[in-house]
């Protein structure tokens, strides 16, 4: 009996294993191949097996991936959640386990679908799968699209699709070059892995495409405030104006920036408490012929509160007034972190679902670009860099940089915020846009149009990063299509996995 279960936990542990490492694809281990390796090897795991089994041994792969690849999750809830210990363990095998539905989905389907072992189902079928899965996982409660392969590419060949299709096209790009891999040593079909050896090389030669045009005459100084403040002290009511000073002293160091950016939150009260210091700051901006760009947290007459960007200054805005028409209102909000889904049952459970400012108001999905002496700046708040989609429709034909503030303090010395920049890079290779990253401790940087990070300050360190960013002109073919010709694709590929699994089924 212990040999047979031994037996049959053999494929579920290994899956569970080949998860794991798919964690050192990405940030900040950044070893791209392991994405290659881990989904050929799951395609290998699951075949021949039911459809019971393979869901099983694609939902353990799932459980590999997530419990290694968002362990930095558990920080913030075990650190400033006021939970037990065990309870906060809980929560976060509820989360991994939720995730890896969407593994064992695609498993599952797979072999339900295309069960037969030929280029159909390697090359058609299971790509447009994977695509599906990753699609319902960043979509449904809110999503969450964190671990997609195709960001573990982003210092690979690969990572050259990313202004023609974006993060999901190199995700389909690695899958069918797992399939190809898999199919080989399955089939013994070798010249199979052509395939992936020409995907590289294209990637290879897109290297050298430009897609859009630098634009000199439009070179902005930035001063990037990095105020490390200790999250536990963050909200105390005694640190409101030592935290405020800090930033404010930061400030006065660098008045010859055009643009000086504070991090997300970076004012611990809300607006209406400080409005004259505002009015002071936004007056000693103007003086001195800069802008200052903070995060800032609100509320409207309706008492709902609202997680905001502030624009003082050299702004097209006048005089600073309290108008929140003229601020950026997040709108894809972080689950329990700044909402609590089903807050009825679940605020009375514990301390960590009655955080501060764990009940937000979403913004619009489109708004307005920040104004900041004289350049616009696509806002996307902490977690909203994620979501292509809404950083790509928020993007307009005047947009001179992608800004995204954040305060990643809550995940402490985790991967977290360094998978967080990752994702932050491959926005501005997708949309051809420097990006500008400015958070509470890290990682604050600056990047080109292509991803590179051109300017950095260490973690954990109080510091101001001050570069020199080039805007640029034109448009890359995904900010202009986005994602809809992939999933075209998907569809249609769909389509030919029914008739090819009908017509087998008939012959």
């Amino acid at each position: 009996m212990i040999s047979n279960l031994v037996h049959r936990l053999k494929r579920p542990v290994g899956a569970a294993f080949v998860g794991a490492i798919t964690t050192f694809a990405f940030a900040p281990y950044q070893i791209w191949s392991l994405a290659f390796f881990s989904v050929a090897a799951l395609l290998l795991l699951i075949h021949g097996q039911s459809v019971k089994k393979a869901a099983w041994i694609g939902y353990a792969w799932g459980l590999g991936q997530f419990i290694t690849g968002i362990s930095w999750v558990h920080v913030s809830i075990d650190s400033f959640g006021g939970m037990p210990k065990i309870a906060s363990v809980f929560l976060m095998a509820l989360l991994v386990g939720y995730l890896s539905i969407y593994s064992a989905l695609f498993a599952g389907s797979l072999n339900r679908f295309a069960p037969q072992n030929n280029r159909t189902r390697f090359f058609i079928v299971a790509p447009a799968l994977w695509l599906i899965c990753d699609w319902l996982r960043g979509w449904v409660m809110t999503g969450f699209p964190w671990l997609w392969l195709g960001y573990s590419q982003i210092d690979s060949p690969l990572s050259s699709f990313a202004p023609l299709g974006g993060v999901e096209l190199i995700t389909l790009l690695v899958v069918i070059s797992a399939a190809a891999i898999s199919y080989a040593i399955l089939c013994k079909h070798w010249l199979t892995l052509v395939i992936p050896a020409v995907i590289l090389a294209t990637g290879f030669g897109l290297k050298g495409m430009n897609w859009v045009t630098l634009n000199p005459d439009g070179a902005t100084k930035v001063a990037l405030i990095q105020g490390n403040v200790a999250q536990e002290l963050k909200w105390v009511p005694s640190q409101r104006w030592p935290t405020i000073m800090k930033y404010v002293d930061l400030t006065r160091q660098n008045w010859d920036a055009d643009i000086i950016i504070w991090p997300e939150a970076a004012i611990p009260a809300f607006e209406f408490e400080i409005s004259s210091f505002l009015s002071n700051l936004d007056s000693n901006a103007k003086a001195n012929h800069s802008a200052i760009i903070t995060g800032v947290v609100n509320q409207d007459n309706q008492r709902r509160f609202y997680n905001s960007i502030l624009s003082l200054g050299e702004t097209n805005y006048g005089s600073y007034s309290y108008d929140l028409e003229k601020r950026y209102h997040k709108h894809h909000l972080l689950p329990f972190g700044e909402f609590v889904p089903f807050e009825a049952i679940l605020r009375p459970i514990a301390p960590f679902f009655n955080l501060p400012m764990s009940s937000f108001s979403s913004g619009d999905f489109i708004q307005s670009n920040i104004d900041a002496n004289g350049k616009q700046l696509a806002p996307a708040l902490c977690y909203e860099i994620i979501f292509g989609e809404q950083v790509r429709q928020n993007i307009t034909d005047q947009t001179d940089f992608i800004l995204t503030l954040s305060n990643d303090a809550w995940f402490g010395r985790s991967i977290g915020p360094l998978q967080h920049m990752e994702i932050a890079r491959m926005r501005a290779l997708e949309f051809g846009k420097p990006v500008i990253r400015s958070t509470n401790n890290g990682v604050t940087a600056v990047t080109d149009d292509k991803g590179n990070i051109t300017a950095e300050i260490p973690q954990f360190e109080t510091g101001v990063l001050r570069a020199n960013i080039t805007p640029t002109i034109g448009q890359t073919p995904y900010h202009g299509y986005g994602s809809w010709p992939l999933y075209l694709w998907v569809a249609f590929c769909a389509i030919i996995g029914w008739r090819m699994r009908k017509y087998t089924q008939e012959t």
